[in-house]
């Protein structure tokens, strides 16, 4: 198991300290989705779909080669797009044959929305990759045909539920295919209000079935020029995301930490690096870099004995937000954070409850610690409401008050997560009595 402890994806808590990296060689899709629009140089956005440039194979494994040397965190390198990685055979086949000859400690994850998943069985099993994810949003063909406006298929153009029909069937088919044979399989579902949210407690039941292990439920983003965004759909609220990831979690592990990760992001979830130059950084050697994953495993788990994986009866929980960039430390000012992972700590414990994304307060529209800002921030006490404190590492006076008014205590630390988490926890338990 320990090629999932190492998977930030797979494993909740390996996020904090195992880094991932996205090589953006797919360029077409397969699948006409309402809530998609994939376009490129936007290095301001962060979603599925969005990349600054295509890569070839060899820049690809290149790339990988490059990033290894300064980031000896990197334990997971994965292909998601931007398109459909399986409508482009060719170029995603040929960098995982690469990495796998060149680089097979690595593992290898592909993530695709399931159409050509059972004409490619036999390949992903035979280029070393360790990992499948489906992205999978219904299983029932009329809730699918309010989706998916068309997919294409063996040359043919379908829409409608009678596309949903056969992207289900496929999807369901290929799961099954790749659990017999010892991959392990995680479910991707985009949340979409008012249309699938009743609903994906049965995608849940039904993934699970076919032999996925984990279910990644993820709020709705209205990408830019989509059908939905001109429809109007809105995103689904923290609540709501919440409630309807707990009664999947009945079923089957669902994932909470999900970024909704760029199609070339690479670094620790919550801290991309992938538009920065890693030039100029300490190179490591493989000797360094396997001591380094050692000591990562170490600290691992540490931070797991601290977790829990559930709530126990009769003790009133504490919500906490953290403001974080990764490597499991409060290390962000309050307002350069794009999102707050929130936690709810019990006594001795604690489990996370999923990320929230906001605008960043000082994003250089807003004066940084004056009134003209009041609106993002009337958004983040709203989006923090359950919240009793919130943990950065820094903060401005009128932020500050802003969340206090709304009986959100801002603590600024620099401390372990879970240090802070369980240590901030106990003073407020102790102070309200």
């Amino acid at each position: 198991m320990q090629n999932v402890q190492r998977h930030p994806c797979y494993d909740e808590l390996a996020h904090e300290v195992f880094a991932r990296m996205h090589l953006a060689v797919a360029p077409k899709c397969n699948i006409n989705c309402n809530y998609c629009n994939i376009k490129y140089d936007c290095v301001s956005e962060s979603r599925p779909g969005v990349v600054s440039r295509v890569l070839t194979p060899e820049e690809a494994c290149r790339s990988v080669q490059q990033t290894l040397k300064v980031l000896p965190q990197l334990t997971v390198v994965g292909i998601a797009g931007p398109g459909e990685p399986l409508a482009n055979p060719v170029q995603t086949f040929e960098a995982f044959r690469l990495l796998s000859r060149d680089m097979p400690d690595l593992q290898l994850c592909l993530s695709t929305n399931g159409l050509m998943l059972p004409d490619y069985v036999e390949e992903i099993t035979g280029c070393g990759i360790n990992h499948v994810t489906v992205t999978m949003n219904a299983v029932d063909p009329v809730i699918g045909g309010r989706i998916y406006h068309s997919i294409y298929y063996r040359g043919k153009a379908y829409r409608g539920e009678a596309a949903a029909a056969i992207l289900i069937s496929r999807q369901l088919e290929g799961i099954s295919a790749m659990a017999s044979k010892g991959i392990k399989i995680k479910v991707n579902s985009v949340l979409i209000p008012g249309v699938n949210d009743n609903h994906l407690v049965e995608v849940t039941r039904a993934a699970k079935e076919a032999g996925a292990f984990s279910h990644n439920i993820m709020p709705l983003i209205i990408s830019p020029g989509s059908l939905f965004e001109r429809d109007g759909q809105v995103a689904p609220d923290p609540g709501l995301t919440l409630k309807v990831q707990e009664r999947s979690a009945e079923l089957m592990p669902v994932m909470r930490h999900c970024r909704q990760c760029r199609a070339d992001a690479v670094g620790l979830l919550g801290e991309d690096r992938g538009g920065e130059s890693l030039a100029g950084l300490p190179e490591y050697s493989l000797e360094e870099r396997e001591l380094r994953l050692m000591q990562l495993d170490r600290e691992l788990e540490v931070r797991r004995n601290r977790q829990v994986s559930g709530r126990s009866p009769g003790v009133r929980a504490t919500r906490i937000a953290v403001a974080t960039r990764g490597g499991g430390r409060v290390n962000l000012h309050f307002g350069h954070a794009s999102e707050f992972l929130v936690y709810e700590v019990e006594e001795d414990s604690y489990r996370l409850l999923g990320v929230r994304k906001i605008q960043a307060y000082c994003n250089g529209t807003a004066a940084c610690g004056e009134a003209d800002g009041a609106a993002i921030l009337k958004e983040s006490t709203e989006l923090l409401h359950d919240c009793q404190l919130l943990l950065c590492s820094g903060i401005g006076s009128f932020p500050q008050e802003v969340l206090r008014q709304a009986d959100i205590m801002a603590v600024v630390t620099k401390d372990d997560i879970g240090v802070s988490l369980l240590k901030y926890g106990r003073l407020l338990s102790y102070f309200k009595g």
